[in-house]
């Protein structure tokens, strides 16, 4: 149908842009990709063949549409920003005057909290030897996420060469391509050195740092299951990787209060997404307020 095309080859256009031009990551682009397929869905079961009849009241039927369709409200919230990028991208090329979701919002996202592991958890996490060349390298993973905040795709995507200054750093490739420099500790160091030296028995074929046994690279899927086992192995609950990048934003926050520091090492463009973690240390702080203050012990 001619209205199907005229909005995909756009979109197709978009994606083009957002990974050529403004250099994001394929997953991101996907990302942006899929919601935008699902809005030109929307669009043609309408039956609407030009722009101009996509006002405010089409866009938040779509909103709509996600709602009772079991979108959570932080998809729908994702849907939306991808579609008003899309439509600030049509109005650059001059192929509308004005977006139609300048006047739309999505639903507010419920104000929870990242779960977070204390640091006897993690001690409790690490408190064992490796017994086997797969759980050396485990806990290089674990290591060098808590030690750096490392997201788990940026951890499985760790050449052998991106560190430098004899491992006390590592070049970390970020979300939107952006890269960063940040410490390692020295318990990191030893894990990750540990496991270089058992590498050497699966493959010496390829940079990436973290192998499965086959010699390929690492998945994420395979970090979060082996996490998840050695969580339970440990007498902790089942932990997904997220959950360290956490902790070291939370336990290090806690330690210095320094914020801004704390942005550069997760990557954050925005330091209004590190500050979530401020709450966090609130929280750590009224505990402590509750367990020692003698006026606020409950009888």
């Amino acid at each position: 149908m001619e209205n199907d095309k005229f909005i995909h080859k756009n979109i197709k256009d978009y994606i083009l842009y957002v990974s050529d031009v403004k250099n994001l990551s394929k997953n991101t682009s996907l990302s942006y990709e899929r919601d935008l397929k699902k809005f030109a869905a929307f669009i043609n079961s309408l039956n609407i063949s030009q722009y101009n009849q996509i006002d405010d009241e089409v866009c938040s039927a779509w909103i709509g549409d996600l709602y009772t369709s079991g979108n959570n409200p932080r998809s729908i919230q994702r849907h939306l920003s991808s579609a008003k990028g899309f439509f600030r991208f049509l109005k650059k090329n001059g192929l509308i005057s004005s977006s139609p979701l300048d006047l739309v919002t999505a639903p507010k996202i419920a104000n929870t909290l990242p779960d977070v592991l204390s640091p006897e958890d993690v001690e409790q996490l690490l408190n064992f030897k490796p017994s086997s060349v797969i759980e050396i390298r485990d806990m290089a993973i674990v290591e060098l996420m808590y030690s750096s905040g490392l997201r788990v795709s940026e951890a499985i995507n760790i050449n052998i060469t991106d560190f430098e200054d004899d491992m006390a750093f590592l070049r970390v490739l970020g979300k939107g391509s952006k890269t960063r420099l940040v410490p390692l500790g020295k318990f990191a160091i030893k894990a990750v050195e540990n496991w270089l030296n058992e590498r050497k028995k699966i493959s010496n074929d390829t940079e990436a740092l973290f192998l499965n046994s086959k010699g390929s690279r690492l998945s994420i899927r395979s970090v979060q299951l082996r996490l998840k086992k050695m969580a339970i192995k440990q007498g902790l609950p089942p932990i997904h990787p997220h959950m360290l990048r956490h902790s070291f934003a939370t336990h290090m926050l806690e330690s210095s209060g320094d914020l801004r520091t704390i942005q550069e090492l997760l990557g954050h463009s925005s330091l209004s997404t590190t500050q979530i973690y401020t709450k966090l240390d609130y929280q750590h702080l009224a505990k402590i307020y509750d367990e020692a203050h003698p006026r606020a012990k409950n009888e």
